[in-house]
């Protein structure tokens, strides 16, 4: 028996369809708005005033700044033409990328090579937002992108 699509039969399967559609988007965007992490800078504008002057500051450093993530310890990097450097830690932030929810506020030691401290990290995308001062009094402020390793 073959029946006949009417007119409704062919409104339920638009509506159906772009109700689908409409429910996925909102379930996106809904997700995107409750993760977001927040603003880098309350004012764009006024941030990048500075940036090319502390951005040059910041080369003539001339430090290579790494940190790795091996055990449940974060080590953090600071070599100045291949020799280490402790410049005094204002603040540090470990966390994902996408995410405050597991953000954590590692306290460092200095070991004479690099910055350790105990921290949580599950496979992923982890970054290390630090900001250190130099002898000089140059602000160090960087966000780093942290391997971690089993």
């Amino acid at each position: 028996m073959v029946r006949e699509i009417k007119g409704w039969h062919v409104f339920l399967w638009f509506a159906l369809a772009f109700g689908t559609i409409v429910a996925v988007n909102l379930t996106l965007a809904f997700n995107a708005v409750r993760t977001f992490p927040g603003l880098e800078v309350k004012n764009s504008y006024v941030a990048s005033q500075n940036f090319d002057a502390e951005r040059t500051a910041q080369i003539a450093l001339g430090w290579q700044v790494s940190a790795i993530v091996e055990n449940g310890q974060l080590r953090l990097e600071f070599l100045e033409q291949g020799q280490p450097v402790a410049p005094a830690i204002e603040s540090a932030i470990f966390g994902r990328a996408t995410s405050t929810a597991a953000d954590q506020d590692p306290e460092f030691r200095f070991d004479g090579q690099a910055f350790t401290a105990p921290v949580n990290a599950g496979p992923g995308n982890w970054n290390l937002r630090v900001k250190a001062r130099a002898g000089d009094g140059t602000l160090f402020h960087q966000r780093i992108i942290v391997q971690v390793l089993k």
